[in-house]
């Protein structure tokens, strides 16, 4: 019986080493290095001995940070994916959301020696677009340039979110105060199976007086800015959006390089992995224990040919930076 015993744990760590030598063969990416300190959480992703390389930090993280981080370690270059809600040490939800967390991380990043402090990017998509502006107009001393894949050109209150809480709170703040916003009420669902997203952002960005005090000064950013957008992005203005933000910088007279690239037939989706040819022309939400579906805009042809096109202009601004 003990002789058998061995056998089968000898078997099994046979299988688990040459499991762990297959893998190290196979995988041609960056490991992440866990990190939890100096106030923030992020998976860090540098090759070793590399020195003073561009760093672009991922707010949001998960697997679209992971797997942007992991693209840009395996370029050069180095990648911060950081979550920044909804794990253990963490805000339970994305709403208050204190910047410092991210100055924090900055601070950070550029005491790394693979990390030229001078070459700080931020990108987001969606809802971290926003954060990415935001972070990057709040710290001009610190962040070289922004990536704003459909990108907002306002500050949200949290109650765009249908699952943050009931009460009218900011998105961000910073030592304490917020960041100005736009007030939503919290979108409602109705008799259908599907809801109109576009037409909820829309009826936001017509409350004027709101939209002059919740733009993000994006004038104020210290780098050079890159937007991407979808033409047919039908859950929010990704575009109009973007239009409004080149609007502001050049009657601000913006002095770095500016960048707003628009997609036909391409929706929200075009941040995802340029080698995804999978449609995700449509999503689900769940809305007071209902679940809507809701349009994304775009089409599998389109949002292919858009995430391969940003792709390739991404890499080229993050060269120059």
């Amino acid at each position: 019986m003990r002789r058998k015993y061995l056998i089968l744990i000898g078997i099994i760590a046979l299988l688990l080493s040459g499991y762990f030598i297959a893998d190290s063969i196979l995988f041609d990416g960056v490991r992440p290095k866990a990190i939890s300190e100096n106030g923030f959480q992020a998976n860090y992703f540098a090759k070793e001995n590399i020195e003073a390389k561009t760093t672009i930090i991922l707010p949001g993280g998960g697997p679209w940070g992971d797997y942007w981080a992991q693209h840009f370690a395996k370029n050069d270059m180095v990648g911060l994916s950081i979550p920044y809600s909804g794990s253990i040490g963490l805000p339970e939800l994305p709403e208050e959301i204190e910047l410092k967390y991210f100055e924090n991380a900055i601070h950070w990043l550029s005491k790394q020696s693979a990390v030229d402090p001078n070459k700080i990017v931020v990108m987001g998509a969606s809802k971290n677009a926003e954060l990415a502006l935001i972070i990057a107009s709040t710290f001009q001393e610190l962040v070289s340039g922004v990536i704003a894949y459909a990108p907002s050109s306002v500050s949200w209150s949290n109650t765009v979110l249908p699952y943050n809480s009931d009460e009218l709170k900011a998105s961000w703040k910073y030592k304490g105060i917020d960041i100005p916003y736009i007030p939503m009420d919290k979108i409602k669902g109705n008799q259908s199976n599907t809801i109109n997203m576009l037409e909820y952002w829309e009826n936001g960005l017509k409350k004027t007086d709101y939209v002059e005090e919740a733009v993000i000064k994006v004038e104020q950013i210290n780098g050079p800015i890159l937007l991407f957008s979808g033409n047919d992005d039908k859950v929010w203005p990704a575009s109009k959006m973007a239009d409004m933000i080149e609007k502001r910088l050049e009657a601000n007279g913006f002095k770095y390089t500016f960048q707003n690239l628009k997609y036909n037939n391409a929706g929200h989706s075009i941040s995802g992995n340029p080698d995804d040819k999978s449609s995700y022309s449509s999503r689900t939400i769940t809305i007071d224990g209902k679940e809507y579906e809701y349009e994304q805009g775009g089409n599998a042809k389109g949002d292919y040919k858009a995430k391969q096109d940003a792709r390739i202009k991404l890499m080229e601004f993050l060269r120059k930076i």
